[in-house]
Formats: structure tokens, C-alpha cells, sequence
């Protein structure tokens, strides 16, 4: 089979493309307001679609610097240069002080917001991580504490959103009351299954139809060990989130600009366009990461021994549940569970990443994007006598792809989609 990761990496980088800040942001921006346009942007995309922002407003339209001010909180290693918006780099998955910084200056100046003046919220994956404000009675370390624990449970990202915004004074519609004297628009790139808006970035700015009971039912449900002040804030009706026909959403609009499920497509098109019959699984897998590649591997097993050239693409999040000690994200794992499924097997080669260019690790900048698995892995694999079984009991995909040198490096993306899985099938 000839090299395919020039063809995988092509597709991954249309669907990054085409949900970029610089080519989508422009076209939903309003008119200037007679005030301010308070600019206030959360996620991996958060910095670059602020740049966006001031692109638009301040060269295209010719508006008075002045009356451009905002925050952009983004993930470390996700800044870029901006003008009049200030830019704060924080922590994800698991928020630091900056991002408590930036959620508390972020509330702070949406609070100064008039009647004259537009709240301009900028809305991307990362969001919730970014936006750490606790609930009072609750520490920084304690709502840290709770974070870690969520995300090695395995539960789903709407769950986890459930239980943060119900521990937030941003999230869950707060951002939306603190500012609500202004005019409000949210516009969002969505990394989300189903693109809820009440998800993305934990929805600052929308109603949450989710309660307080619900995330007391999702702590019990994955059995998680908590403080007894976490306990009490769950127990606290004053810390209900926002919900429908509450005034805070009286001038408050919200609208999706780049979607899970147009990556996907742009994804595919590339693979159309070099002679492979598509099967789309969707834009919105969940599930164990482990077990959706078995499903992925049995389909791509069938079509070799149907003799197709077949690409079989999927997006979505998915999760891992970790009772191992090692290190790698979901879209290692789906690999690495398919490096296992897949190494007797000649002419198959597959690619999954997430869009954003950061499939878990521990935060950095240069974290892997995902991994990819070809006959060059298989051989590796022999030669080092490499174990893929044993590494997905560890949970170790990240120490599997380094050795096998099959590691998806993109550095910051600048957006996030969620994941682009895609397994190529040649024929004999």
C-alpha cells in the first residue's frame, strides 16, 4: 500500500480549516452599537477570534479604538496578538489561577455594561475549563479537585458541564445576568455532540433546563469522592443555574457559527474527491473509546475482505476511563484499540484527532493532536515488541505512539470541532 498519512493529514487539516476564526467570524459580526462593544471570548479559539473581532471592527469598518474593549481567555499556548483586547492564557483541562483571574475580571467588566453597549461573546471548546469562577464556599483547589475527578470517571462532557455550571458563577446563564443591561451576543464554534448551546463553554449566556439535582445524580452515578463543601454548594438552591424566561436573556441572541458536523464534511470531501466510497458514522459519537474503535475496526475489516476502497469517517467526543497510570487522550486510545484490532491486517490505515490540535496531555502546547496507525506501526510494534493489549489496560497510548513515532503533532489549531477519526481501506 502506498504512504497514506499524506492523504490523512490533508483531511484533518480541511476540517481544522473550515472552522477557523479568520475565515468564519467575519460574517456573523454585527454592526457597532451606539456604545461599546464589550468583547468577552473563552475557549482554545477564544484569542483568535478576538483578533478576528478587531480585524473586522476596527480595520474593515474603521471603528473608534476606544470603543472596542474586552477579554480573550484562552488555553495556554492557544494566545495571539490582539490590540484592544487583552488576551489570558490559562489552564485546561484542569483551570489554574489565570483562569480565575479571567473569569473574575470577565464577569467584573460585563457587570459595567449599558443599554447603549453590546456584549460580544465569543464561545469555544475549552470554555468551561477556562471560566473557573466557584460558587461561594467553594475553593479554587476544591473545584480543581472536582474537575480531575469528572474527567477520569469517564463521564460524558454534557455531564461534566452539568456538574461545573452548578458550581459557577459565570456559567449556567450567570454571564448573561451580569451583563444583561447591554444588548448580548453569543457566537460559538461548537465542540459539543449536538451542538446544545446550554454545553458549549458550559452556556454562559443561554438558559440551563439542567438542576441541581441532576449533578448531585451524576456525582452518585460515577461515585465520586467529594468535599463536604462541594456537597453543600450541590445542596444549595441558591446556586441554581439560569433558567428560560429569566430577564437576563431578554436582549440576549445566540448563534452557532461553526459546526462539528461542516468539518466532517469538509473531511469528507477530500476523501470523495481521491476515489473512496464514504461510509459518514456522524458527527456526534460518545461512548468508551476502546469500544467504539472495535466497531470502527470490525467495519474496516469487512470492507478488505469485500475488496472496497472505503474511508469510514466519524467525529464526536469520546471518553476514556482511566484505571491505568499512563498517558494519552481519547483519540490516542481509539488508535491505539484499533493498532490492536488491526495488526494482522494489511491495507488499512487510520487517523484520529481532535480538531483543536490537543488530545489530552498534560496542558501544553505541544501535546499530541491524536495518533496514526499504518502498516509502519504494525512493524514497529514487532521490532520493539510492543504490546498494544497491555498499553490499553495502562491507559498508556501516549508511550505506545512515541515509540512507534506515530504521535499527530499540529501544535494549537486555533479552533476545536471535536474529533476527526478517519480509517482508509485500499483494496487488493
Amino acid at each position: 500500500m502506498t504512504d497514506k498519512r499524506p492523504l490523512l493529514r490533508t483531511i484533518f487539516d480541511a476540517a481544522v480549516a473550515a472552522a477557523h476564526p479568520d475565515v468564519i467570524l467575519g460574517a456573523h459580526l454585527p454592526m457597532p452599537p451606539k456604545g461599546r462593544i464589550i468583547c468577552l471570548a473563552a475557549g482554545k479559539a477564544a484569542a483568535a477570534m478576538a483578533a478576528a473581532a478587531e480585524t473586522h471592527y476596527l480595520d474593515a469598518l474603521e471603528l473608534e479604538p476606544s470603543r472596542l474593549t474586552g477579554i480573550a481567555t484562552t488555553r495556554h499556548g492557544h494566545g495571539v496578538p490582539t490590540r484592544r483586547i487583552r488576551v489570558i492564557e490559562a489552564g485546561h483541562p484542569v483551570p489554574d489561577e489565570a483562569g480565575l483571574k479571567g473569569a473574575d475580571d470577565s464577569l467584573q467588566l460585563a457587570q459595567t455594561a449599558t443599554s447603549d453597549d453590546l456584549l460580544l461573546v465569543l464561545l469555544s471548546g475549552g470554555g468551561s475549563a477556562n471560566w473557573i469562577a466557584p460558587v461561594n464556599g467553594i475553593s479554587f483547589v476544591q473545584k480543581q479537585q472536582v474537575t480531575r475527578a469528572l474527567l477520569r470517571s469517564g463521564a460524558a462532557i454534557g455531564e461534566i458541564n452539568t456538574v461545573r455550571k452548578h458550581l459557577s458563577r459565570i456559567k449556567g446563564g450567570r454571564l448573561a445576568r451580569a451583563g444583561q443591561r447591554a444588548e448580548i451576543l453569543t457566537l460559538a464554534i461548537s465542540d459539543v455532540p449536538h451542538d446544545d448551546p446550554a454545553v458549549i463553554a458550559s452556556g454562559p449566556t443561554v438558559p440551563d433546563s439542567t438542576t441541581l439535582a441532576d449533578a448531585r445524580t451524576i456525582i452518585a452515578k460515577y461515585k465520586l469522592t467529594i468535599d463536604d463543601a462541594v456537597r453543600a454548594a450541590l445542596d444549595d438552591d441558591g446556586n441554581e443555574s439560569v433558567k428560560p424566561n429569566d430577564p437576563a436573556f431578554a436582549r440576549a441572541r445566540f448563534e452557532l457559527i461553526a459546526r462539528p458536523r461542516e468539518s466532517l464534511d469538509a473531511a469528507i470531501r477530500v476523501a470523495k474527491d481521491a476515489g473512496y466510497e464514504i461510509v459518514d458514522l456522524g458527527a456526534d459519537l460518545e461512548g468508551e473509546a476502546r469500544d467504539v474503535a472495535a466497531g470502527h475496526a470490525k467495519l474496516a475489516l469487512q470492507a478488505r475482505a469485500d475488496n472496497k476502497k472505503l474511508a469510514i469517517f466519524s467525529g464526536g467526543e469520546l471518553t476514556v476511563t482511566v484505571t491505568g497510570n499512563g498517558r494519552g487522550g481519547p483519540n490516542q486510545e481509539y488508535a491505539l484499540a484499533l493498532a490492536d484490532l488491526l495488526k494482522d491486517t494489511t491495507g488499512i490505515a487510520a487517523l484520529a484527532g481532535d480538531t483543536d490540535g490537543a488530545d489530552g496531555g498534560a496542558g501544553s502546547a505541544d501535546d499530541p493532536a491524536g495518533a496514526l496507525i499504518d502498516g509502519k506501526t504494525f512493524a514497529a510494534m514487532r521490532a520493539q515488541n510492543l504490546d498494544p493489549a497491555a498499553t490499553l489496560a495502562n491507559n498508556d497510548a501516549t508511550a505506545f505512539f512515541t515509540a512507534t513515532g506515530d504521535l499527530l503533532h499540529t501544535g494549537p489549531t486555533l479552533t476545536n470541532v471535536n474529533d476527526v477519526r478517519v480509517i482508509l481501506v485500499e483494496p487488493e
